[in-house]
């Protein structure tokens, strides 16, 4: 691969969809070959891809793949729409927090109802569409979410961010790190500071890789020390992505999003998050209904397939915590910016034409 699509999260090429496995990186980059849905399935679930937005667009060219399985087989229409129904149900149970992979898979139900005469080979070919369709408009709505909040940026900052929330978690160029690439475009002079997020280390193996990868100054630090930076002056702001949002504007997003919210809060420091519409979950009216995604203990008890604690310690590990909405001074979205976010501002967003 050459350094341009070094840090695409997935792509499509020959019939085939190919998936980077960032469970390898910083070290090394390796794409999966998905000859079948399951192994998209399982790619998900491993956290090999991750991101709310790229999630969804895994599960859209998995149904793709899993179309593409079913006309292998020699299934007829009625067949291939049975075959594809199971896929769906299995993408569907992979990972139960990011809305975006369930808003996907509601898009690729919605094209095969409206297709209900379309033939084997039509339900390939449509199926493929939809989910470059869908990858194209992800990247054209960073982009425009970069914008937009490139426009809360001084001209001089230093900037907090969470977890990953760039190229690698999306279909392109990222939400929460599109703010930040957008606003060194625009000739700010911007310094971010990269929590690891443990205990994946999302933000030491891929927020960081990334940033080498643009030439973005930037400085990581263990996310205990987040609040010590705020009180000495250090942060400006605080920018992350989100999972999923809440009708009222309560946003899940990785584990200790919470926490630099309070901390954000006490200080007196804006804290925005970064996400597509797709990620905004009307049917929620609070962060109270988002179920949150409990974890292997492992990822807690080992590092490096290392023990790194007694083994009958009990653990929990909660991928995601739920950030209220009057801690969040603004939802950057590609419609535009939400500042202090509530139900009525974020239903008025989808009103838009």
């Amino acid at each position: 691969m050459n350094k341009e699509n070094e840090l695409l999260t997935l792509y499509w090429k020959d019939n085939q969809l190919y998936i980077l496995d960032q469970r390898l990186l910083p070290h090394k980059i390796e794409y999966r070959i998905c000859g079948a849905c399951s192994d998209v399935v399982d790619l998900i679930c491993s956290m090999s891809v991750r991101g709310a937005p790229a999630i969804g667009i895994s599960a859209a060219f998995g149904m793709a793949v899993a179309a593409r399985e079913a006309q292998a087989k020699g299934y007829n229409s009625s067949q291939m729409r049975s075959f594809l129904k199971n896929a769906a149900d299995k993408l569907f149970q992979s990972r139960p927090t990011a809305v975006n992979l369930s808003w996907a898979l509601d898009k690729i139900d919605k094209w095969l109802a409206r297709h209900g005469d379309a033939n084997p080979d039509q339900i390939v070919e449509g199926l493929t569409r939809q989910a470059q369709i869908i990858l194209k408009e992800d990247l054209e709505n960073n982009r425009l979410i970069g914008i937009k909040g490139a426009g809360l940026v001084p001209p001089k900052a230093s900037i907090l961010t969470h977890c990953n929330a760039g190229a690698l978690a999306t279909g392109g160029y990222g939400t929460a790190l599109g703010v930040i690439r957008a606003a060194v475009e625009k000739g700010k002079e911007i310094h971010v500071f990269v929590d690891e997020t443990r205990p994946l280390f999302q933000g030491a193996r891929l927020t960081a890789f990334e940033l080498v990868h643009e030439a973005i100054p930037a400085t990581l630090i263990t996310d205990n020390c987040a609040g010590y930076l705020m009180s000495r002056g250090k942060i400006d702001l605080v920018v992350v992505g989100a999972d999923r949002i809440a009708g009222n504007g309560d946003t899940a997003n990785k584990i200790g999003t919470y926490s630099l919210a309070v901390l954000a809060r006490y200080h007196d420091i804006p804290f925005y998050v970064a996400a597509p519409l797709s990620t905004i979950d009307l049917s929620l009216s609070s962060g109270k209904e988002i179920i949150v995604e409990e974890r292997n203990r492992s990822e807690v008890t080992h590092f490096c397939d290392c023990s790194i604690a007694p083994e009958t310690i009990e653990v929990y590990n909660p991928a995601f915590d739920v950030t209220p909405a009057e801690l969040i001074n603004a939802i950057i979205t590609e419609r535009g910016v939400v500042n202090n976010p509530d139900r009525e501002k974020l239903y008025n967003l989808f009103a838009k034409v």
